[in-house]
């Protein structure tokens, strides 16, 4: 049986058997019909097999993209992007697996494109304040000064250019070059807004209180924070010798 859904959610996971179970559980809780995809990358810790057996449970609202490998988070949502494209989804859902993200903030990021206006919509930890939660500080303020940085160089006027909590209208990804997103790490999620900001879609952040994982371990990483640094300057090169153009409806 097929339940109909405008959302799907794009959960990409690796080594996530302590939380994937609760976190589809709470997303198909809301009264908001949301359908989950979960793109796994051969996690040995069992994750997907956890994934299959709730979709006898929940036939029709859960489905599963199985990878050979640790292939990276881009490329993760990517291949869920390109997955949810080929179905008739109207919004379009980033988010961890982990509960950093809060499932109750979904119909928050959904409203702000269904019912106000926004082409995406995102999750912003630094909108109001710095809203980070089990974050050492010097992480904090790497993260919060890491978008000050993206802001000077882009000139975009978001504030938590890395969030990956975010919600789009399914025109944002139809009208960027999927195959030409280069970045895979916390870069990804900047090309991606920069990419939307360039083709003149309207972003708009919604606060919310980002909590790092309990359970689990962290995908963080030296490279990760790297990439963003170096990668948004030739981000910014290279739109100086590109033309964007979005799709028309």
């Amino acid at each position: 049986m097929f339940f109909m859904s405008d959302s799907i959610i794009i959960i990409p996971t690796y080594k996530e058997k302590e939380n994937i179970e609760r976190i589809i559980r709470k997303v198909l809780s809301f009264d908001k019909p949301f359908h989950i995809l979960i793109v796994d990358d051969n996690s040995p810790d069992g994750t997907a097999d956890i994934v299959k057996r709730l979709i006898t449970e929940f036939a029709g609202k859960i489905f599963l993209e199985e990878r050979k490998g640790k292939l990276g988070l881009g490329t993760a949502y990517i291949h869920g992007f390109k997955w949810a494209l080929k179905r008739n989804y109207e919004y379009i859902f980033e988010m961890d697996a982990d509960f950093s993200h809060n499932p109750e903030d979904l119909i928050k990021l959904y409203n702000k494109c269904a019912l106000e206006g926004a082409d995406v919509s995102i999750g912003s930890r630094y909108i109001n304040g710095v809203n980070v939660v089990n974050w050492p500080m010097g992480r904090v303020l790497l993260s919060y000064y890491a978008s000050a940085y993206v802001r000077f160089i882009t000139r975009m006027k978001i504030r938590d250019t890395t969030a990956g909590f975010k919600c789009y209208k399914r025109i944002v990804l139809e009208s960027i070059d999927l195959d030409k997103i280069k970045f895979t790490g916390y870069a990804f999620q900047i090309e991606m807004k920069f990419t939307a900001w360039k083709l003149g879609f309207n972003i708009q952040e919604v606060s919310i209180i980002f909590t790092d994982r309990t359970e689990g371990q962290s995908k963080m990483s030296k490279h990760i924070f790297k990439e963003a640094v170096f990668g948004v300057l030739s981000l910014k090169i290279k739109s100086l010798f590109k033309e964007y153009k979005r799709k028309t409806v």
